[in-house]
């Protein structure tokens, strides 16, 4: 099956976030990186951040809380920049120069880095989404949220692509920075290279709680070799599930400002969520 749907004329609603980058991308040249002013909101376990200038928003963070302490828009630490689609430092830290792309529509990095003295923890996840008009959903999308530590090498953590006009979903087991990337890799490439970020974790559990998890993972990749994606699926829900009644107890579960906290079941659960999405990928379109 097609991966992309026939070219569709830009609504007005996507064209004037698309007017204002390209305006505000030829303001800084090719070579610089353009910082966007961010309005944070938070209440109780949700945070939403507006990218934007002159009252236009560029894009909008929704960040939903499994159970956080200590959120506010001051300890969350969240900004943005319009960076260059030919900075060679940030290419580098992409998974493919030539599959994984930066849309020319939104050449947008996140960075959610709370401070340490800002007293943020949080338990388990925290669902994050980016939501813009600057790009055009269809069935398919190839668009994937990405995410790295500061300076690091970006990972797809995607576990959905929705519209409107799109909204790019994923779920953490912390921070700090974002992307919304094109990636044109093979599928079974993606998932192979999820299900090995998700052995690592495992492989770092306690001896106690790690044969289960092994297992699981061991059923899910087996049933993909076999082209059984719901068995695949069904093992992962099965393992996210043991991951979430084992948080607090076998398996730390918070992330903490500064980096003093370890949350090796939000992880867990993190890494089933993007993995599923990408074998429901596979199954609906193929590699």
């Amino acid at each position: 099956m097609p991966r992309f749907a026939p070219f569709q004329r830009p609504s007005p609603v996507r064209l004037l976030p698309v007017v204002l980058l390209a305006l505000m991308f030829a303001a800084v040249g090719s070579a610089t990186a353009q910082t966007l002013p961010v309005q944070v909101q938070v209440s109780g376990n949700n945070a939403t951040a507006q990218i934007g200038v002159l009252g236009q928003s560029v894009a909008d963070v929704s960040l939903n809380f499994d159970d956080a302490s200590g959120l506010s828009a001051s300890s969350l630490g969240v900004g943005a920049t319009l960076v260059s689609l030919n900075d060679p430092l940030l290419l580098a830290r992409l998974p493919d120069l030539q599959l994984t792309q930066l849309d020319s529509a939104l050449p947008l990095l996140i960075t959610i880095e709370p401070p340490s003295g800002g007293g943020l923890t949080f338990n388990r996840t925290v669902r994050v989404e980016v939501h813009t008009h600057a790009l055009s959903y269809t069935a398919g999308s190839a668009y994937r949220l990405f995410k790295a530590p500061l300076g690091g090498a970006f990972r797809d953590i995607t576990d959905e692509i929705a519209p409107g006009s799109v909204r790019a979903r994923g779920t953490t087991g912390g921070f700090s920075q974002f992307l919304v990337l094109l990636d044109l890799r093979d599928t079974d490439e993606v998932v192979a290279e999820k299900f090995d970020w998700l052995r690592d974790r495992v492989d770092a559990l306690p001896v106690g709680v790690r044969a289960g998890h092994i297992a699981s993972l061991d059923a899910a990749e087996a049933a993909i070799a076999a082209e059984d994606y719901a068995t695949a699926i069904a093992e992962l829900d099965t393992l996210r599930a043991s991951a979430a009644s084992q948080a607090g107890s076998s398996l730390s579960q918070q992330w903490q400002a500064g980096g003093g906290g370890s949350n090796q079941a939000g992880d867990l659960i993190a890494g089933a969520n993007t993995l599923k999405f990408s074998i429901a990928y596979l199954r609906d379109y193929g590699p």
